[in-house]
């Protein structure tokens, strides 16, 4: 699905989610919001993965930001976001076998990033227009690292997801995908 056609069907469930889908609606038309040469804001994608239990899901330890994190990654020019989740997915973490929920968002978030270095070079502050997709994988199918993005992938229960995050912002949202279990 189109992330525009995604976006206008999506239905927010709190006033974050309400405020931050009209901001993207609002910028969703623009000529390069896929593409991080936008150095203001750019669409993003991440997966919530979970096991077919619902009592585990898949942490990344992330190298820029020091914190376990979901999966995700930049549109690129890519306009089926769950495309994406399940690219970063594969990429970061190695598994072969999804299965998305559903094929719609779960959840979306503006998110800020803080300035960063990534593979020598500058990155300043921007927003990541966030859509997140629910994936369900086997939790007893092999994981590895993607050593260039984390340096450890494991599955913890969906608190622990909350608790062993770093960063405030990532903690609430991670909070909020829960309720979704």
């Amino acid at each position: 699905m189109d992330y525009r056609e995604a976006l206008r069907c999506y239905r927010p469930t709190c006033e974050q989610e309400t405020v931050d889908r009209e901001l993207m609606l609002s910028v969703c038309d623009r000529e390069d919001i896929l593409l991080r040469s936008n150095l203001f804001m750019h669409f993003t994608s991440s997966a919530w993965v979970v096991n077919p239990a619902r009592d585990r899901v898949l942490m990344c330890w992330h190298n820029i930001y020091r914190s376990w994190s979901w999966t995700g990654g930049h549109a690129d020019g890519e306009t089926d976001l769950l495309a994406v989740a399940l690219r970063e997915v594969r990429e970061e973490t190695g598994l072969a076998r999804l299965l998305p929920v559903r094929e719609s968002p779960v959840s979306l978030e503006t998110i800020g990033v803080q300035p960063h270095f990534r593979r020598g070079r500058f990155v300043p502050a921007h927003l990541h227009l966030n859509l997140t997709y629910l994936i369900e994988a086997d939790d007893s199918e092999p994981v590895r690292a993607k050593p260039d993005e984390n340096s450890g992938v494991r599955w913890m229960a969906p608190d622990e997801a909350v608790s062993t995050s770093r960063e405030d912002c990532m903690r609430v949202v991670y909070a909020k995908l829960n309720l979704l279990l």
